[in-house]
């Protein structure tokens, strides 16, 4: 079992910057692929970006690519969504999923294929 944290979130006017972080713990000794999602109210969750278990691999959604940057930390256990020039758009819950990684440079988009989740965290982009 993995427990996924998420915090970073918060009001940023757009144009700003916000970091997010993922913390994981339990059985964190295997090794996870991570995805950012999130999700508007009424709206399916959408994929946000994806970084392999080392970090070699990293993919992005066409509405985040050259603003978000996700990047990790595992000698402290922790992936990172750093967010710049943000959009009244991106205003979101954001969440953190792990899957065990499968050791490939494949990405994954989809929810189902993550095994585990957080609680998400709310970011709101407003003036």
């Amino acid at each position: 079992q993995v427990q996924l944290v998420e915090s970073g979130g918060g009001l940023v006017q757009p144009g700003g910057s916000l970091r997010l972080s993922c913390a994981a713990s339990g059985s964190t000794s295997s090794s996870y692929a991570v995805g950012w999602f999130r999700q508007t109210p009424g709206n399916e969750r959408e994929f946000a970006a994806h970084i392999s278990w080392n970090g070699d691999v990293t993919y992005y959604a066409d509405s985040v690519k050259g603003r978000f940057t996700i990047s990790r930390d595992n000698a402290k256990n922790t992936v990172y969504l750093q967010m710049n020039n943000l959009k009244p758009e991106d205003t979101a819950v954001y969440y953190c999923a792990a899957r065990p990684s499968d050791y490939s440079r494949m990405y994954y988009t989809l929810t189902f294929k993550y095994r585990y989740w957080g609680q998400g965290t709310r970011v709101t982009v407003s003036s």
